[in-house]
């Protein structure tokens, strides 16, 4: 399915990116690898490759999704190095560790910039590509918390919910001209999202939640988004704990779920 397309992954030095990467290259399709950190890159590129990926499929091309300006300029190095896009992976990402009244603006600032306005700007940066040739599939990770509120995560969970409403709307737009839109919502999978999350004053969290601990394996999550990509499938659940039935809680009896959220303050 995936051979020789061009699948262009951020986020990709580490958790589901890397895990992603893996899985795309292990199909023989030509994998863009971005992240911030060029020496991780190199790393899971050589993991690839001891999977039995051709190094000349793998392009490690390090950016900073809050860098707006740059975005363009790394699209057009995607397509001098292989001439296609076919999927881009919305995967970079941050989350959230404190309480609303002690978080500092700025805090907020860089979660959104992060989580949304990078998003936001690399897959209007790779649009016109795909419109022109009426063909591409663009993706985002979202999070069960674009759906869900959570204590201590206000700004993790606005900016996944404005990327769930950011692609739903964009899907409704381009889906006749040939593009296929994703959002990926994983609940709890054994990454280091916790660890990297950010604290009040910006400081990073540093530690493993019980719940990340318990939660999916990160190979065993790939496989799903990879299939799920495959049918095309508009959005993509994954996880199997009780974040995943909250979702059904939050269609069908959302009040019961406010008084949950509010328990695990």
């Amino acid at each position: 399915m995936f051979t020789n397309r061009v699948i262009w992954i951020t986020g990709a030095s580490s958790g589901i990116g890397e895990a992603l990467a893996v899985r795309f290259a292990r199909d023989n399709a030509r994998v863009v690898l971005s992240a911030r950190r060029e020496p991780e890159l190199e790393r899971v590129k050589q993991r690839c490759i001891g999977e039995g990926a051709a190094e000349s499929n793998l392009f490690v091309l390090p950016l900073d999704v809050t860098e707006l300006d740059a975005l363009p300029g790394k699209v057009s190095e995607v397509l001098q190095r292989f001439s296609q896009i076919d999927m881009l992976i919305n995967n970079a990402g941050l989350s959230q560790r404190s309480l609303c009244k002690d978080t500092e603006l700025s805090v907020y600032q860089k979660l959104l910039d992060v989580d949304v306005m990078g998003q936001i700007a690399l897959t209007k940066a790779v649009l016109p590509h795909m419109l022109e040739r009426r063909s591409g599939h663009l993706a985002v990770t979202a999070s069960v918390a674009g759906k869900v509120g959570a204590p201590q995560r206000t700004g993790y969970c606005a900016a996944k919910h404005a990327v769930m409403g950011f692609f739903d709307a964009l899907r409704a737009e381009i889906e006749d001209e040939g593009i296929r839109v994703s959002t990926i919502t994983p609940g709890f999978i054994r990454t280091d999202i916790s660890r990297n999350a950010l604290t009040s004053d910006g400081s990073v969290y540093g530690m493993e939640d019980e719940d990340i601990a318990g939660g999916m394996d990160v190979n065993e999550c790939a496989e799903v988004i990879v299939q799920g990509l495959e049918k095309g499938k508009r959005e993509i659940p994954v996880g199997r704990g009780k974040e995943m039935a909250a979702l059904w809680v939050k269609r069908f009896a959302p009040e019961m779920l406010f008084k949950l959220a509010k328990k695990q303050s």
